[in-house]
């Protein structure tokens, strides 16, 4: 396992980083070697939209600061770095970003670094031709919200779970660490 490896784990606005689909995206990276660092937001997030980009960004550059290039694992709220991760050249796995929100798309177009999009076609957030120009690593979930959950029984959405959980693992594997086999 390489020492070298690190993740930046950036929660969605309600602060938690344990959702399912983060979590697993996070222990998919911890496996291969990665040690995670979290961000934990510091006040309320701001009521004003165009208020967030700004106070995201300055929480999430503080503990990006001294970190060895690392993945960046985030969701919704957290896709906010999209402009620090491509200003940086770092990868990233964003999890439901706001595609809509124009500093998040722009981010992703500067990127240098291989990034995978994950989200649903029921999330207002996600546009799916937009996701596909942005990236050539997509996930999408048909009829999923923003929290990758889908109509009818709890297991739909397990299932969904397991299948981003693969998805993670082959970007991993395939793209941002193909020399380590397991």
């Amino acid at each position: 396992m390489s020492a070298q490896r690190t993740v930046l784990v950036v929660p969605g606005s309600g602060g938690c980083w344990h959702l399912p689909h983060q979590l697993f995206a996070v222990d998919a990276a911890r496996l291969r070697g990665a040690q995670a660092h979290y961000v934990s937001w510091r006040g309320e997030v701001p009521p004003e939209p165009e208020a967030r980009g700004p106070w995201a960004v300055e929480q999430i550059a503080a503990v990006l600061r001294g970190l060895p290039q690392p993945l960046i694992i985030a969701n919704s709220l957290g896709t906010l770095a999209a402009d620090l991760a491509a200003e940086h050249g770092l990868p990233a796995i964003w999890i439901t970003p706001l595609l809509h929100r124009p500093e998040v798309v722009e981010g992703l177009r500067r990127a240098g670094a291989p990034c995978l999009l994950i989200g649903g076609t029921a999330d207002s957030s996600w546009h799916p031709g937009l996701a596909r120009e942005l990236s050539p690593y997509v996930f999408e979930v048909e009829g999923a919200d923003h929290g990758l959950r889908v109509p009818g029984p709890l297991a739909r959405s397990a299932v969904v779970l397991g299948e981003m959980a693969t998805a993670v693992e082959d970007f991993l594997d395939r793209i941002l660490w193909p020399t380590m086999h397991r």
